[in-house]
């Protein structure tokens, strides 16, 4: 199964929380609500889940092996700091544009 594609759906500054990311795999199958989380310095994934009627939690979708997870959580940390540098970029060119008119 080959990822196909990754969009970085929403970003966020606060909290352990940095993004939120959908995956598309071999151009068929999407899994959305991936979520980049950064705790004790470290980048990870948590995959979509579902509130159990006992107050825990349930994958609706996982990797079935430690392999493909280290693959997918890879691809999609990759993807996280793309993104991150992109808005980065817009940020700062934004800040300069409104510099210049203002001088």
């Amino acid at each position: 199964m080959n990822i196909t594609d990754i969009k970085v759906r929403k970003l966020f500054d606060e909290g352990p929380m940095k993004a939120i990311v959908s995956v598309t795999f071999d151009g068929q199958l999407a899994v959305h609500d991936i979520k980049v989380i950064n705790a004790r310095d470290k980048f990870f994934i948590v995959m979509p889940s579902r509130k159990n009627p006992d107050n825990t939690y349930r994958d609706i979708v996982h990797p079935i092996n430690a392999q493909f997870r280290g693959v997918l959580e890879e691809a999609v940390i990759a993807a996280y700091n793309k993104e991150l540098e992109l808005a980065e970029e817009a940020a700062e060119t934004e800040a300069s544009e409104a510099e210049t008119v203002t001088e």
